[in-house]
């Protein structure tokens, strides 16, 4: 017999047989919608740098997450623009704080949405880090310290108080040692026993966050988080973090961006069994939607081809700002 014995294309030969024998497969429960929500009333603005992305304030939130559950998403993660902030971002743990309410009143319209919360205090904070912050004068300059104990005090508070008004998952984003362990047992003490924890196990200090920067107001406001968040030069180090969620008893690993560390999805997919996280960060969004208005790409295609990346790298779950997007062109494909 002639060469080619064995020919790989028969399998590609049409749409039925490629469905068929295909490997991974997008559905609208791998998604979780991002949402931001500020004070004030009627407030629904675009954030400039987020095509399609807004501030909701609480009387304007019904529309966006009735249209989230119309379409099948499982699920949204909150997060808030306050009021006021202040050096230890006391509105993160208030009772009446942004994301209480905003998880208060999702719940009353849609109890079987699920609600993952946000948990970290850079939002919250008049300096823009994810803690408490000793600061000091250094050549002229103000410098600062991210201090790590004193702040997993802060980040069970604001995670009890997150449970308390309703939300069904912790995710703590604040990349401070011994986080998880922290949250785990003031859950527990709260009587929240059963709410799990989606650990941002590996956060990268990247580039790719700075559009959610501008969404969330969470710049800092000196240094930057180089300190608690990871190099983007290390792999292996991702294991050891995640390694140290597992133990501390988080019930869902991150990745956190996606797009340029699928390796490290893969390596917490064959090294972990918990179900893997993938965050589609606002940067990957942005420059998707910038390429796609000027004409230079297909929007839905390379969007489908990135969330499948994700997925096919070991990711469970998929925190993106196309969920919404997606959505559609599952429904539409059937």
């Amino acid at each position: 017999m002639s060469f080619p014995i064995v020919r790989h294309r028969r399998l590609r030969q049409s749409p039925a047989i490629r469905g068929m024998v295909r490997e991974t497969v997008l559905t609208v429960d791998d998604f979780i919608q991002p949402i931001f929500v500020t004070y004030g009333s009627g407030v629904k603005n675009e954030i400039s740098s987020m095509p399609g992305v807004y501030h909701f304030s609480l009387d304007t939130l019904e529309e966006e997450v009735k249209e989230i559950v119309d379409l099948g998403i499982p699920a949204v993660l909150l997060f808030g623009i306050p009021e006021s902030k202040d050096s230890v971002g006391s509105s993160a743990f208030a009772e009446a704080g942004i994301v209480q309410q905003a998880t208060r009143k999702i719940k009353s319209l849609y109890p079987d949405l699920l609600v993952v919360a946000d948990t970290c205090l850079c939002e919250f904070t008049d300096h823009g880090h994810c803690g408490m912050v000793h600061t000091f004068e250094r050549d002229g300059h103000v410098c600062g310290d991210v201090m790590n104990d004193e702040s997993l005090d802060l980040l069970v508070r604001t995670a009890v108080s997150q449970a308390r008004a309703g939300a069904d998952i912790i995710a703590p984003s604040n990349m401070m040692d011994g986080f998880v362990q922290a949250i785990r047992s003031g859950l527990d003490e709260a009587g929240f026993a059963n709410v799990p924890i989606m650990s941002y196990s590996v956060k990268y200090a990247s580039a790719f966050y700075g559009p959610f920067r501008e969404a969330a107001d969470s710049a800092p406001q000196f240094g930057d988080r180089k300190t608690y968040q990871m190099d983007p030069a290390n792999a292996r180090e991702a294991l050891r973090e995640a390694e140290s969620d597992v133990l501390e008893g988080a019930d869902m690993l991150m990745v956190k961006p996606a797009l340029a560390f699928m390796d490290v999805l893969r390596m917490l997919r064959d090294q972990f069994d918990l179900p893997l996280v993938a965050y589609n960060v606002s940067g990957e969004y942005s420059m998707v939607k910038a390429a796609a208005q000027k004409g230079w790409i297909n929007e839905r295609a390379i969007v489908t081809e990135m969330l499948l990346g994700m997925k096919r790298a070991g990711a469970d779950i998929i925190i993106t700002y196309f969920a919404k997007d997606a959505a559609r062109w599952l429904r539409e494909g059937k």
